[in-house]
């Protein structure tokens, strides 16, 4: 019996209208991926212990960005953001990643002082740090090696030692939960609104401390 050369041909168009399907749905699923990441949540891990005790090295987290299309960031948030241009001379790259919590925001007065963290003239409770800061800013001696760092040059401009100062508009004033050992706004100044990606939400490895992360505030 002869072959079919029809049934060949339509055997043939079913494989690549299948192929092609497949291709279709791993393209579409590529560009939601895209999207997702993109303007609504992404994956990020934690490179350091700056963030100590609320966030450990190694940390896994969900990063929301849609929240902030409503309202500007929140006094106590974890934000992650892009290094911004004093870190950038100091070597970090344009697009790295750094994650802090805001402490000031625009408008607002901050101050450290003998261990507090005053805003407007009122300190405020921080049960979320491994420890009180140990210095003062603005400082009259700087407290970055080998550079004039953020307080110590709020001090050359004539404020008095740990006198408050205020966050410019677009701004925010950030700081590590582990005071002591964080490279954050007291050490290269103010964060600018345009570089927060977005907000630290979800623990989502290890899977003994899942959870929520805004709860820590």
């Amino acid at each position: 019996m002869a072959n079919n050369p029809n049934s060949s041909n339509s055997d043939r168009t079913d494989r690549w209208k299948s192929v092609w399907e497949n291709i279709q749905i791993v393209v579409i699923a590529l560009i939601v991926a895209l999207l997702v990441r993109t303007f609504i949540a992404e994956p990020r891990f934690i490179p350091s212990d700056s963030m100590v005790p609320t966030l450990l090295t190694d940390d896994r987290l969900i990063v929301e960005k849609v929240s902030y299309w409503f309202h500007p960031p929140q006094t106590g948030d974890i934000v992650v953001f892009s290094a911004p241009e004093p870190l950038q001379r100091q070597g970090y790259g344009k697009d790295q990643a750094l994650i802090k919590r805001i402490i000031g925001q625009p408008g607002n007065r901050v101050g450290v002082y003998q261990g507090k963290v005053s805003i407007d003239g009122q300190p405020i409770a921080e049960p979320y740090i491994a420890e009180p800061p140990a210095y003062n800013c603005p400082s009259q001696v700087p407290l970055v090696p080998r550079g004039q760092d953020f307080c110590s040059f709020l001090f050359s401009k004539g404020l008095k030692e740990g006198e408050s100062f205020q966050v410019p508009d677009n701004y925010y004033f950030v700081m590590g939960d582990n005071r002591n050992n964080s490279n954050d706004s007291h050490a290269w100044g103010f964060l600018p609104r345009q570089n927060i990606i977005g907000r630290a939400w979800v623990r989502f490895f290890p899977f003994n401390r899942l959870g929520d992360i805004y709860s820590s505030k």
